[in-house]
């Protein structure tokens, strides 16, 4: 699945869609300033989480972190486990800051 722009979650959130978005940061960089209804998920412990995400796996997720490295990691992740609809939100928190979003 492609990945989603910073831009192209902002006007789908502004449309009043929720997706599912998960921010692998850790906890406390996820304290300091987070994506409305993202759920911090840490990516070390997302094999143990797994279960508790079944119910998305053939739903859209979009992962996210600082600037898109453990997001990558964890959508490649939760591909190989049989996720088939993960995104990553390319440049992560920073891009998505930035954009004045």
């Amino acid at each position: 699945m492609a990945d989603i722009t910073p831009a192209e979650l902002h006007q789908r959130q502004k449309a009043g869609e929720t997706p599912t978005i998960i921010d692998v940061r850790e906890p406390w960089e996820h304290e300091e300033g987070r994506i409305v209804g993202a759920q911090n998920i840490p990516l070390g412990t997302l094999p143990e989480k797994l279960d508790d995400l079944d119910a998305w796996k053939n739903q859209e997720i979009i992962v996210h972190c600082k600037g898109g490295g453990r997001s990558a990691s964890a959508k490649a992740y939760l591909t190989q486990q049989g996720f088939t609809n993960v995104r990553n939100l390319e440049g992560g928190f920073q891009a998505y800051t930035a954009a004045g979003i």
